[in-house]
């Protein structure tokens, strides 16, 4: 007789089932969790996220490819640049850590740069908390953690991390590093891109937090983490430490917003499947059994985007027009009711709301009349 499911292994298989017979999970990683985090009330990414499905293809399965995601230049080009940083043991790396971050410590001259090869995503998370465990009881000493793995659990379900580097300082404290390829040019880049680092430092923070808060004295977080761009035009390393506290609270509260994953799976119809193998009717059915929370933010943070804007304009729905103007609109949520409650058809007229869209087609007529005068 086969041993009982425990409720997490029954999730699991749950979630294989959820994605298909034979298709591989796809990791979900901090970008794709901070672009989650920023949107907390769609049910629809958290589901697919969370049973680990490949949104690209997806997506191209349901006739509405996005474009969305790096090109394979910038990524080779990410990847070199980030090997030179951490050529020499780390050596240019830590030195940029020491100097933005840690003026008062010893310079990096002998840093430890442990091995953190492991047999899977778990292991790999052990043997980075094993190290970072090691690292704490040897004060005085600076250790490089290249790629280390983390765990955070995201509704009810492990999400595993990778940061591009931690470093642990002799003071015992930690710090996330982020390498990006995007230009610093006279010492600043991008804002948005920026911000985007910004947030999926935070989520590493996050999972950091947790490992610390399981030893015993907790290790100090650092929450100014160090980004790391080429300087000007070159493929020379220029750093910046970056304050992440604000990102790192609204992460953190969003998440905790999340219906839990298992909620959601176990709302959907018998025998719901998200292959991109399925003919595309009953992918869509599939796909829209699970509600959605479009907004036009979601075109530079989810694969689905394309698919759910045009769900959404063919709804109406006034979320396609920024969840400002929702926000705005308080009950009515569509642009018929919109349109009907400025018109005077419908809606209460002690509704906030009702009362300044019919102001405001007034005001419209009254400019339309007068310019025809």
């Amino acid at each position: 007789m086969p041993p009982p499911r425990t409720r997490g292994t029954a999730l699991r298989h749950r979630l294989a089932e959820l994605r298909g017979p034979d298709v591989p999970a796809k990791a979900l990683d901090a970008r794709a969790l901070a672009a989650l985090a920023a949107n907390p009330g769609c049910a629809r990414r958290a589901i697919l996220d969370g049973a680990g499905v490949n949104k690209t293809a997806l997506a191209s399965a349901l006739g509405a490819p996005s474009a969305f995601g790096q090109s394979q230049f910038a990524l080779t080009r990410g990847n070199a640049f980030e090997a030179k940083v951490k050529a020499d043991g780390g050596a240019e790396l830590l030195r940029l850590v020491h100097e933005k971050l840690d003026r008062s410590a010893e310079p990096p001259a002998d840093a430890r740069v442990p091995d953190l090869t492991a047999t899977g995503p778990q292991g790999r998370t052990a043997r980075t908390a094993l190290e970072l465990r090691e690292a704490a009881a040897r004060p005085g000493a600076w250790t490089l953690l290249d790629h280390p793995m983390l765990a955070l659990d995201v509704a009810g379900s492990p999400a595993f991390l990778e940061p591009d580097a931690v470093v642990v300082h002799p003071d015992g404290s930690w710090t996330v590093v982020e390498i990006k390829s995007f230009p610093m040019l006279d010492g600043s880049a991008d804002p948005a891109k920026v911000g985007a680092a910004a947030r999926q430092a935070a989520v590493y923070v996050l999972a950091l937090e947790e490992v610390a808060a399981r030893l015993e004295p907790a290790p100090r977080v650092r929450h100014r983490i160090l980004l790391v761009c080429p300087r000007d035009f070159s493929n020379l390393p220029a750093a910046s430490a970056v304050d992440v506290r604000k990102q790192r609270a609204v992460t953190a509260r969003q998440l905790a917003r999340l219906t839990r994953i298992e909620d959601i799976a176990d709302a959907l119809p018998e025998g719901t499947c998200f292959s991109p193998e399925l003919p595309a009717e009953e992918l869509t059915a599939a796909v829209e059994s699970v509600p959605a929370t479009y907004a036009p933010e979601c075109l530079s943070a989810c694969e689905l985007a394309f698919h759910c804007r045009s769900r959404s304009r063919a709804t109406g729905a006034v979320t396609s027009l920024g969840r400002a103007v929702r926000a705005e609109l308080g009950g009515l949520t569509t642009v018929e009711d919109v349109l009907a409650a400025a018109r005077g058809e419908a809606g209460d007229p002690g509704d906030p709301a009702v009362a300044a869209l019919r102001r405001a087609a007034a005001l419209r007529a009254e400019a339309l009349e007068a310019a025809c005068r």
